[in-house]
């Protein structure tokens, strides 16, 4: 993992994750961005720089152990930051790309005392395959479940364009519903065009949060 901002007497804390064939160092640049030097940061950087080796709408056999691997090295990163003294309260999930995806899915399934989540060209995986054929919204992919329990009382970002070729908007507008339903502060940004990657607003937003 590396690190950014202080060890101790931090003001919030951030796990942020990588997106495929980016790093720890790449991600972890968006805080210098953002001139938040009082949050400290954490990076997780997955093996071969990919947290799964296909598209994150893949079928769930394709997709494990791969999401299971991943999900602990998220929960490693929280587990360091609480052991520094900061509370969950205070502790943001935050991605881009195939790191968002990953964001969005600890925040749902293991989020439930965190402040939010930030997830910039991203949106859930799922917990299972649904029924239902592909779609063209999916990008010929089949549905997911969402199946998440607990109350999520944190604050989240989500941003795609409308064309991204990576995302599909079908499903970050399920993902929205999704953390709706579970409780959280859903805020969506929809970038007119084509596109992938971390936005101006993006930015804004993770100054704003952080700084909440």
């Amino acid at each position: 993992m590396k690190r950014a901002g202080p060890t101790q007497n931090a003001t919030a804390g951030i796990v942020l994750l990588h997106g495929r064939g980016g790093s720890a160092t790449d991600i972890l640049s968006l805080m210098s961005h953002a001139a938040l030097p009082e949050v400290a940061a954490i990076a997780p950087e997955a093996p071969g720089n990919s947290w799964w080796p296909t598209s994150f709408l893949a079928p769930s056999a394709q997709m494990e152990p791969f999401v299971t691997a991943a999900l602990a090295q998220v929960e490693d990163a929280i587990a360091t930051l609480t052991a520094e003294g900061i509370p969950a309260g205070s502790i943001w999930l935050a991605g881009f790309s195939q790191g968002a995806c990953l964001a969005a899915e600890a925040y749902a399934r293991h989020g439930k005392a965190l402040a939010g989540l930030m997830a910039f060209s991203g949106a859930l995986v799922g917990t299972a395959d649904a029924e239902g054929p592909p779609s063209v919204a999916l990008y010929g992919h089949a549905p997911k479940r969402f199946d998440y329990t607990g109350h999520r009382k944190g604050r989240v970002w989500l941003s795609v364009h409308e064309r991204d070729p990576h995302i599909p908007l079908a499903r970050v507008q399920e993902t929205a519903t999704t953390l709706t339903a579970l409780g959280a502060a859903v805020e969506t940004k929809l970038y007119p065009g084509a596109g992938h990657g971390v936005m101006r607003d993006d930015i804004a937003a993770l100054q704003r949060l952080l700084a909440s």
